[in-house]
């Protein structure tokens, strides 16, 4: 690989939890402006995550920290792959990993409100995933290759042969975001900080790795949805790519929340209606 992958990877790995709490930050203002609201400053994350390295952390058992420690590490990991032009499916399977590895931590603590939380996780990860595989699968058929640059090179044509994975990829960006309808682990929103799912036992450092993790993974998905316009250059792909990803805002404070058995029906059914049925009209496209 060229040193302009390395130097990608190494980006990716210093300042991609800047580039993801700026992306946070920027969430919460427009959140709080479509409430009719001021909103923190940009930088209020970045604040959070200091004022809980500050505080003591209660550890309930030793294995959630190695847990959280691996769920940062991964996804690490699976962007350092992604941002070094490497192999798309090992760094999906990476981040597979990553949110396993959250689950064991919560269920680590055993208690019931991390326990339900990493159980809906779970939950999510089946409904999600099928998709996420699917649109990894979609590139390969269109670039001939799972490599990052491969597909980044590929034909401008490829958001339109692959129009329906990613309407599917939108549609599952809402779970992995943690947004409404789908924000049944681990919710943002100001009312349930006190019990908050899958972090409930989560505190000082180990929440702060939880929240960096969660800004690694926010400059991750951002780049997933820029490769569909990748071979229109980085003026272009990059906008819209933005603007792809703050319409989740829009749609988290316009929808209430689902139920888990609804959230995971409607997901296959998207999956199904969108990325298979994508998939299966592909040769007719070429």
């Amino acid at each position: 690989m060229s040193a302009q992958s390395w130097m990608f990877a190494l980006a990716f790995v210093i300042f991609g939890p800047v580039l993801g709490a700026l992306l946070a930050g920027v969430d919460r203002r427009l959140t709080a402006r479509m409430q009719s609201r001021q909103g923190p400053p940009l930088l209020q994350p970045m604040y959070d995550v200091l004022k809980l390295l500050e505080k003591d952390t209660l550890v309930v058992t030793e294995l959630q920290t190695l847990y959280l420690w691996g769920f940062l590490l991964f996804m690490v990991i699976s962007g350092a792959i992604f941002f070094h032009g490497g192999d798309l499916l090992l760094s999906l399977f990476a981040l597979t990993v990553s949110g396993i590895l959250l689950c064991l931590a919560a269920y680590a603590t055993n208690s019931p409100y991390s326990n339900i939380g990493s159980s809906r996780e779970l939950l999510l990860m089946m409904a999600y995933e099928p998709m996420l595989i699917l649109t990894a699968l979609g590139f390969f058929l269109v670039a001939g290759s799972f490599r990052v640059t491969d597909i980044v090179a590929g034909s401008p044509w490829q958001v339109l042969q692959l129009f329906g994975i990613f309407l599917g990829f939108l549609f599952i960006l809402t779970i992995k975001l943690r947004k409404s309808p789908f924000d049944l682990s681990a919710s943002h929103h100001g009312h349930q900080e006190l019990v908050k799912g899958i972090t409930t036992d989560f505190s000082g450092h180990d929440l702060a790795l939880v929240e960096i993790a969660h800004w690694y993974e926010n400059t991750i998905l951002l780049g997933w949805l820029y490769l569909f316009f990748a071979p229109f250059g980085w003026m272009w792909a990059l906008p819209l790519a933005l603007v792809l990803f703050f319409a989740e805002v829009l749609v988290d404070n316009t929808h209430a929340r689902l139920t888990w058995m609804t959230t995971l029906k409607i997901t296959w059914w998207v999956t199904g209606a969108l990325g298979v049925t994508n998939l299966l009209l592909l040769p007719l496209m070429n």
